[in-house]
Parts: structure tokens; sequence; C-alpha cells
């Protein structure tokens, strides 16, 4: 094999892994950054409708932050929860909205889960029909309603979320506890092992060379 090509192959391999080190935080960073500009942005446009040029950057930002504060200060009094509970009530009777916010408010809830919250869904093994076993979520304890009354009477009935791998979208099962495997594995590691399909697992077990 040429001296060049071997060199060229170093090189090809050292460019690759600098970037593949580099481009979570690069993203990370650039995500961050869009919305803060985005929010900057949307802050100056209301402070022009009111007549006010600000003198510098951040303002708009800084106004969108305190304003989610007084609106979180706000949501922990009761009659205003109350008023603001009434006006979704109201809202949702419209049925195109009530699917788009309805799904909205789904993700608002899940990402305001505290850590404590995520790491008590009970990670679980479901064997499949050849021998394998695939890695879910019990998500809730109790089974709205309407899907006990369809669901054959034996049984105790949780939901179950198997995660698509590289996915954001996962599938919604139905399965008897009997039928579950606990295992003892946080939903955080999880949730990246699934996301990933083992491949973050695999890299974090490797030796540096």
């Amino acid at each position: 094999m040429p001296p060049s090509y071997r060199t060229g192959s170093v090189m090809k391999k050292t460019f690759l892994r600098g970037m593949l080190s580099i481009l979570p935080l690069a993203l990370s960073v650039w995500l961050f950054w869009s919305i803060i500009v985005t929010l900057d942005d949307l802050g100056l446009s209301f402070l022009q409708l009111i007549g006010w040029h600000a003198a510098w950057d951040g303002v708009g930002f800084l106004l969108i932050f305190c304003l989610i504060l007084v609106v979180g200060l706000a949501f922990s009094v009761s009659p205003i929860l109350w008023l603001y509970q009434q006006f979704e009530n109201q809202m949702m009777r419209f049925p195109l909205f009530k699917t788009v916010y309805g799904a909205f408010k789904d993700l608002a809830s899940l990402a305001g889960n505290d850590d404590s919250e995520l790491n008590q869904r009970q990670t679980v093994l479901m064997a499949q029909t050849n021998g394998s076993y695939i890695v879910g979520f019990i998500t809730a304890d109790k089974m709205p309603e309407a899907l006990l009354t369809a669901l054959p009477e034996e049984g105790d009935w949780v939901p179950v979320l198997f995660q698509l791998s590289y996915q954001i979208a996962g599938v919604t099962s139905l399965v008897r506890r009997a039928d579950l495997i606990y295992v003892d594995w946080s939903f955080e590691e999880a949730m990246r092992f699934m996301l990933t399909a083992g491949v973050s697992q695999s890299s974090a077990m490797k030796k540096p060379t």
C-alpha cells in the first residue's frame, strides 16, 4: 500500500473523528442560539408596536423571559388558573383546534416533567413470537375506562411505549403485566439506547486507543 494512501486514510479518519466529536456540540449551540435570537426578535417587535426602539440587542429576549416568568407566577394563582381552564375548555370545542392544541399540550407536559418523574417510568422487556425481546416503557399505571371496557376482562393491562430508533415517534401497545419482564434500568439510559439502536451504548463501551 503506497504511503500516500495510508496518509490519506489516516487524515480521513482523523477528520471524521473531529467532525463527529464537535457536531453534537455545534448543533446544540446553534439550536439554542436560534431560539434566543427568535425570542429576541419577537420581543423587539413587541417593543416597536408600543413605540419604543431598543438601543441594544438582547432587550427583546429579556422582555420575553420576564413575560414568561410573570405568566408562570400568574398560573400559580388559583383564580387565574381557573379562568384559563374555562377558556381552554371553550376553545377545545373546536375539533381542529382540539387536535392541534392537545398534541402541543401533551408535548409541553412531557417536557415539563422533571428527571424523577421520567425515571419512574418502568423499563420492561416483552417477548416476541420468534424468541426475541423488545424494550419498552410502562407509561401509566392506570388505563382509560374506555380501553378497559373494550379489552378482555382477564389480565392487568398497562400501556407500554416501544420507541422507534432514530425517531421521535413510537408505538403504544396495551400489554398484560404478566407478559412483561421488569428491568432495573433508568428511563434516560434505556431511551438513549433505544433512540440510537444501541449505537451510543456500543460507543461508550469502546476503549480509547
